[in-house]
């Protein structure tokens, strides 16, 4: 069987040196390599020999299966590399480059949004993915029973209960960097934070997906006070949709900020007249309020010395309400569609 071995791999290596197309070279592989070929025959015959004759030709046969496996590539990409040569005309015009990569447009986002808050004084920082439930829920007053600490809405992580920090999750909203920060510091004031970073939950929706990312502004300093958060919500939205950009404020309820407020941004579309978009002249953002006396205690601070104001948006939904865009569908953010993406 070795001689037979020997005369198939000098046959098989003589013909695809003589071969000038792709099909003789796929016929030659199907005769020698294929499920039927030459060496599948021999193959078979090894369970008739002897352990050590088998373990002789066994070796020898995968050999020359490689053996003719490469030099049938090689041969493949001498005769491509040929015809590309041949079908090349030196003399015509090149290509013009039109689709020069960029930032992603959540990228894009990101660094605009940090570089409005940076030049009036927040200092960007960034906080864990994957935390603990303390940081999460417990140091913001959050109580044990809060629908937002139920597995149906938070992704917990399989690792084991820290005593004191609670299970580990997947951080369902930058406000984990809170108490964080002001650990970081020391307890020490003023701290003005802006920490962007990545969420996650379980919706998935046109308005919603499992990984999305938020920023969370934090104020603390002595005599802060909602004026000071409105003026903020301004001046954001007019660097970021322009000079007639409006924000309002709306009572709501948040466990870690009394008072608590819904944020809404002026319609970029029809400027606050009411549209098919906006339906009312407003968009929803996000959250935001005074910093909760126990979330000051959590983080080392003294509330009857000191207070605060916070909020939370999505990136994805406040880049969605820029002027000209109307988009209704966040999901094609993440899609692979280069046709939507380059329009960024």
């Amino acid at each position: 069987m070795l001689k037979k071995l020997e005369k198939l791999e000098k046959e098989a290596l003589e013909l695809i040196k003589k071969s000038h197309l792709a099909d003789d070279l796929e016929k030659i592989r199907i005769k020698y390599l294929g499920r039927k070929g030459e060496l599948s025959q021999l193959a078979k015959k090894l369970p008739a020999l002897s352990a050590l004759d088998k373990r002789r030709v066994g070796q020898a046969l995968n050999k020359t299966l490689n053996t003719i496996e490469n030099k049938i590539k090689k041969q493949t990409i001498k005769l491509v590399s040929n015809n590309n040569e041949s079908e090349l005309d030196q003399d015509e015009p090149a290509l013009a480059i039109n689709n020069f990569g960029h930032l992603h447009l959540i990228t894009q986002a990101i660094e605009e949004i940090s570089l409005i808050f940076e030049k009036i004084g927040f200092n960007r920082v960034r906080y864990p993915e994957v935390d603990w439930d303390w940081f999460a829920f417990e140091a913001l007053n959050m109580p044990k029973d809060h629908p937002a600490r139920d597995e149906w809405e938070t992704l917990f992580i399989d690792l084991p209960k820290d005593s004191k920090m609670g299970k580990a999750v997947l951080t369902p909203h930058t406000s984990n960097g809170q108490v964080r920060e002001m650990l970081r510091k020391n307890s020490q004031t003023p701290i003005r934070m802006i920490n962007i970073g990545k969420c996650y939950r379980r919706q998935q929706d046109v308005t919603h997906t499992a990984m999305f990312h938020q920023f969370e502004g934090l104020v603390i300093d002595k005599h802060v006070n909602i004026q000071h958060l409105k003026g903020t919500l301004d001046h954001f939205a007019k660097k970021y949709y322009g000079p007639s950009a409006k924000s309002r404020i709306r009572p709501f309820m948040f466990k870690f900020t009394e008072p608590s407020f819904e944020v809404d941004f002026s319609c970029t579309h029809c400027a606050g007249a009411g549209c098919r978009f906006c339906k009312s002249g407003w968009h929803e953002v996000g959250g935001a309020g005074m910093v909760h006396p126990n979330v000051l205690k959590a983080g080392g601070i003294d509330p009857d010395k000191y207070t605060g104001f916070a909020f939370g948006w999505g990136v994805e939904r406040v880049f969605t309400l820029k002027p000209g865009l109307e988009l209704d569908d966040i999901r094609p953010f993440y899609g692979s569609n280069l046709e939507f993406l380059s329009n960024f």
